[in-house]
Order: structure tokens, then sequence, then C-alpha cells
């Protein structure tokens, strides 16, 4: 057998370095789930003890930023508990979901969005096209078209976006995302309202007042205003680049997928445009169930309920007769990373 060469090495070691990050991240998702809680709480404690009895128009506002703050509790409890669609399939020790694999979730109780209309009213449900279906060389799984193959759960999620350990501590996939989007919304509302209307207090805070009669320590509110500056920050970026990979039907790994096949088509002549692009506003109804073909009111993202998606994940609204898109064509698909492993290996071997 042939020795491995050097860049195949220390591509090895790298990935063995992905790897152990990776157990250690999923290791420590509880502990940083916990830790979450407790600073949202703790940001939610100093507005309301600090910020709050102060607002202009206080009896339409607190109503307000009520509602932004268990929007924000209530889609990061969702994001965090909805399973995000596992796949059927063999589950190997450690790793998450059941064999039998995710369905689409049943609306019953008083947590779930008023449907705008019963099933059989739809007189204008979206076409779907059943998804293609491979099975998966890590897990052995069944893998439908827009399913890949996390590492950290050891499973193939539908739809599969990311693996999330820092935030949710799992996979963002069809059965979540709208979930997970939702949350960085409200987050990024709650964080800028803390910042905007804290900038006074923050100064107080910091010295610049002999006297502070909040309840919440003064040290406590200016390390949340801080922490809320740079949350802010952050998520919005986090925010605008999911919200764009909605609006132009991709998840973040179908973008760099798709970034490739256009170099592919574009070196044949031709051109790739994505199937799953049905226009901006139209990708935007279809993620979160709305619209004229949708099953929930507009004013239904305004409420910190569940929802389910368009599809269980097994089939999709696509351009008509498209498979993946314009211009791809089959052997163009991209390995995930760990096939990449699997594909390397056998090739060594």
């Amino acid at each position: 057998m042939p020795a491995p060469s050097p860049a195949s090495f220390v591509f090895r070691c790298f990935k063995g370095i992905e790897r152990c990050a990776d157990r250690v991240t999923g290791a420590a998702g509880p502990v940083l789930v916990t830790l979450a809680v407790g600073l949202l709480s703790l940001g939610a404690f100093c507005f309301f003890n600090v910020i709050e009895p102060t607002l202009p128009f206080r009896i339409l506002m607190t109503p307000i930023c009520i509602l932004i703050a268990v929007n924000m509790f209530a889609h990061y409890y969702f994001a965090c508990t909805v399973s995000p669609g596992f796949t059927q399939g063999p589950v190997a020790a450690g790793a998450r979901g059941t064999p039998q694999g995710d369905m689409m979730p049943t609306e019953t109780g008083w947590f779930w969005a008023p449907r705008r209309r019963l099933p059989r009213e739809w007189d204008s449900r979206p076409e779907l096209t059943p998804a293609r279906v491979t099975m998966c060389r890590r897990c052995g799984g069944r893998k439908p078209e827009r399913a890949h193959h996390c590492r950290v759960c050891n499973r193939c999620v539908m739809k599969y976006d990311h693996h999330c350990p820092v935030r949710i501590n799992q996979c963002v996939g069809v059965f979540n995302e709208r979930h997970f989007v939702l949350f960085m919304g409200y987050l990024v509302l709650a964080t800028w309202s803390f910042v905007i209307a804290g900038y006074d207090y923050a100064w107080e805070a910091a010295g610049y007042s002999r006297v502070w009669p909040h309840t919440a320590p003064a040290v406590t509110f200016i390390l949340s205003y801080i922490l809320s500056l740079a949350i802010g920050l952050a998520v919005s970026i986090m925010f605008v680049w999911a919200l764009w990979g909605v609006a132009v039907g991709e998840t973040s790994v179908e973008s760099q997928d798709f970034e490739y096949y256009r170099r592919v088509a574009k070196e044949r002549g031709e051109t790739f445009i994505n199937a799953y692009h049905l226009g901006r506003r139209r990708n935007l109804e279809l993620f979160f169930n709305i619209g004229e073909q949708g099953v929930y009111a507009w004013w239904t993202l305004l409420l910190p309920v569940r929802a389910v998606p368009y599809t269980d994940g097994h089939a999709w609204a696509r351009l008509r007769g498209e498979n993946i898109g314009i211009g791809f064509r089959p052997g163009d698909e991209v390995l995930t990373d760990d096939d990449q492993d699997e594909h390397e290996h056998d090739i060594e071997s």
C-alpha cells in the first residue's frame, strides 16, 4: 500500500483536531446552553428593572418589550428542544434520535400557531417534487435530497444548515430552522433595544452618577450593556446572513455547494441556477409557511408559538422540471467533509 502524501497526512491531522473539537463542544453543549439562558435572563432582568420603568409612552412600550422578551425566550426554547429532522436509519452508540427518524410534528397543545385554513381547504398548496434519496456512507441512514451528515450528532439531518453547539446544542434543520431564525431576530431586537434605551444608564452605572437607586447592581448592568452591544453586533450579522440564505433558497451548506456548481457549469459554458430559488418573497413565505400558499397568517411571526414547515423534508418546492438546479449534471455532487475522508481512505487503501 503506498504511503500517504505529506499533504494527505497534514489534512488528516487537521481533521483529527477538528473531530476532537467537535467532541469537546458537543460535551460542553448543555453547559453553554445553561450559560446562554443565564445571560439572557440577566439581561432581561436589568432591562425591566432599570430601563422599563422610565420608558416614554410606557403603557404602549412595556407590552411591546414584554412581547419581544417572551418571543426571544420561547423561540430559543423551541430551537433547543425541537428535533432538527433526523433521517431514518441505524443509530450508533451516542448518536441522537431514533431509528425511525423524525416525522412531521403533530399540532397538539396550546403553544401551536393557529392555522389560517384547514388542510382540506387548501386550494393553492405549493407543488412539491419528491426528494431523491441516497444512502449515507457514514451512518448508513437514508439521505433525502438536501440532507447532510452531522459529525457531532452522527446522524443525517434533513435540510441541514449547521450544527450549533454554542447556542442551541444541536443541529439546525427543517423542523427547527424557523425558530432558530426567529430567535436570532428577536435577540437582535432585544439587544439593540437594551443598547439604545440604556445608553444614559450605562454612563451612570460606570460611575458618572453617585446615586444608583436600582435593584440590579451597577456593575451587573454595565456588564450586561457591554455584552448586549457585542451580541447585538455579532448576531445582527448572522441574522442578516441567515435571512439572505432563506431569501435565495439555500442553506449555509448549499451556499458553498452551489458556488462550486456555478464554477463547474461556467467551465462548461453553462449557467447554474438554484432550483429551490423561486423568488425572494416566495422563498420567505415558504420558509415561514405563510402567504397565499402557507397555512399561517403573517402575524403568527409576532407570537411565541410553534409552527410546522411546508414540507417534511421528503419533498421540495422547486423550479418545474429541475432537480438541484439548471446547469447541474449527475456527477457534479459535492462530497461532504466526511465523505471526502471516506473517499480518500478508499483510494489509499
